[in-house]
């Protein structure tokens, strides 16, 4: 008689514990993407991004962390690949995937953590709002920064322009906005994941009423909350400034070539401007801002562009910041600057902002040689050199912190014109390679810095859209795209340093601290949940 060996354990995924199955996690991934792209601008859904954030941590939840990784990249592409669609205008569609693919990684790493954290989320379900609002907040640190500085477009806190949410910029800046978004996210996972209904091994067991109420409280009172939340009031005194939107001959890559054109526009809609003034149907700007590029003929070399500006200033009667690309003394180096120009005596080097973040591949080519093998257009972005200090712009009446195009989208560049004395703070960008829904994205990002500082601002753009900007992120005067426009307008100076100003990054690096103590304190669940081999995938 031969003794056979006993069969081995049946494991079975106990009810409750596996992940929902692929059929559904991929459709559920891809509505995701669609969630957080509908929900920034120029759709504003803002409602949209905490949906779009569960969807994505339900298809990730317990997963294989390949597959979670997959399952996050593919909300990525969906987000990213028609988010940046305006850059193939400048940079042509390899680029753009290239860029496009980067980002979306970053949503894959969010999924796999996601996935990681599975047991602790299962063990103590109450986290499940805080640690999506930590995963996110990391994930956005992370992608702000690396590589070549970060891009930060597309940020949760970026869809939030019209949303009660925003108000949470002035105590913890954008990254407090993301935590909220999230975390509401959180809440409604929580509330709707599967493990809340009946068993089947206990088909008539009631949903517990307790966790629903309080996930659905959690979340409504992050989404709706910060309406009771009081941002800054701005200073008593005010200052009469005047943006100019010159517009451009014609959209598109050929903007340099345009630029004298584009030159006399913004000095025509300048000198309209005065001639008004003088008429005493417009109120006298004790400060006029022209937009990035408006003057892309380098006037402290060219005599005959320094003069139409001198003359529009002085027509004017006041200075006049001035967008312009300086040259170097090296052939192919150019610096992007604001220039004060005063009436009378021209322009005040003292008062110079140089563009301290260029753009990567936009601006300036990093591995120019490698970069030249992907795209022939290459060659035309030129070496921009960065600057070294704040854009604080004293021009008498009025102090200024100049912020030059995509620099909104970073935290500390804002913010660094504040502390410096910054009263106002002027966004100067050039929209003519782009298109209006990029400039609706950035708009978006001026108002969310005009309540996280407490300062009103405005932006000012070639062509459109320009604006000026309240402290509680409400919109003045805002001009169409691809049209000349000329607003003008009181604006309230300085006011009390909201807490984020004071803060600083101080909150970001605390929930980046505590995500990495959520990741490896989940290890041990880990290890604990493979050892019963109760944590299975559906195949």
């Amino acid at each position: 008689m031969t003794l056979q060996p006993p069969a081995p354990p049946q494991v079975t995924a106990q009810p409750g514990r596996r992940p929902v199955s692929r059929r559904v996690a991929v459709p559920m991934a891809v509505l995701a993407g669609v969630a957080l792209l509908l929900a920034l601008p120029p759709y504003g859904l803002w409602w949209l991004a905490p949906a779009g954030v569960a969807l994505l941590a339900g298809a990730t939840h317990r997963r294989r962390l390949r597959r979670a990784f997959g399952l996050g990249f593919l909300a990525g592409l969906v987000l990213f690949l028609p988010l940046l669609w305006w850059t193939t205008f400048a940079a042509g569609w390899l680029p753009w995937l290239l860029l496009s693919l980067a980002q979306a990684a970053y949503l894959g790493l969010a999924g796999l953590a996601t996935a990681w954290l599975s047991p602790l989320l299962d063990r103590w379900r109450a986290l499940w709002p805080p640690v999506l609002g930590l995963l996110w907040v990391a994930q956005e640190a992370a992608r702000d920064r690396a590589p070549f500085g970060g891009f930060p477009w597309g940020r949760l806190a970026f869809s939030q322009d019209d949303a009660p949410a925003l108000r949470l910029a002035a105590w913890g800046g954008a990254p407090l906005v993301t935590f909220a978004v999230a975390a509401a996210g959180g809440a409604l996972v929580a509330l709707a994941w599967r493990g809340w209904r009946p068993s089947a091994r206990a088909p008539h067991t009631r949903r517990p009423l307790g966790p629903v109420l309080g996930f659905g409280l959690a979340a409504a009172a992050l989404i709706a909350g910060p309406l009771l939340v009081p941002v800054a009031e701005p200073g008593g005194e005010t200052a009469t400034v005047a943006i100019v939107q010159g517009n451009v001959p014609r959209l598109g890559l050929d903007f340099n070539a345009q630029r004298r054109a584009v030159l006399d526009n913004h000095v025509r809609a300048t000198e309209r401007l005065a001639a008004e003034v003088a008429a005493g149907r417009q109120k006298q700007p004790a400060l006029v801002v022209w937009p990035e590029n408006s003057s892309d003929i380098d006037p402290l070399r060219n005599s005959d562009a320094a003069a139409v500006i001198s003359r529009a200033a002085d027509l004017i009667k006041a200075p006049i910041l001035v967008g312009t690309v300086l040259r170097t003394d090296k052939p192919g180096d150019i610096k992007n600057a604001g220039i004060l120009w005063n009436p009378g005596t021209g322009p005040d080097l003292a008062q110079t902002y140089v563009k301290r973040h260029p753009v990567p591949f936009a601006e300036y080519m990093p591995l120019r040689s490698i970069a030249r093998l992907v795209s022939n257009k290459v060659d035309l972005v030129r070496n921009m050199l960065p600057g070294d200090h704040p854009g604080v712009l004293r021009s008498g009446a009025v102090t200024v912190g100049d912020v030059i195009c995509f620099e909104v989208a970073y935290d500390d560049i804002v913010r660094d014109t504040v502390t410096g004395g910054a009263q106002v703070f002027a966004v100067q960008t050039n929209n003519a390679t782009f298109n209006e829904a990029e400039a609706r994205q950035q708009l978006a990002m001026v108002r969310l810095r005009a309540v996280e500082h407490g300062r009103e601002a405005l932006m000012v753009s070639t062509v459109g859209v320009s604006a000026f900007a309240g402290t509680a992120g409400q919109v003045y005067d805002s001009s169409g795209f691809n049209v000349g426009a000329t607003m003008v307008r009181d604006m309230r100076l300085g006011g009390p340093t909201t807490l984020a100003t004071r803060l600083g990054h101080w909150p970001e690096l605390a929930m980046v601290a505590l995500a990495i103590v959520a990741v490896v304190g989940a290890l041990p669940l880990r290890r604990r949940r493979r050892t019963k081999t109760d944590f299975t995938e559906a195949r």
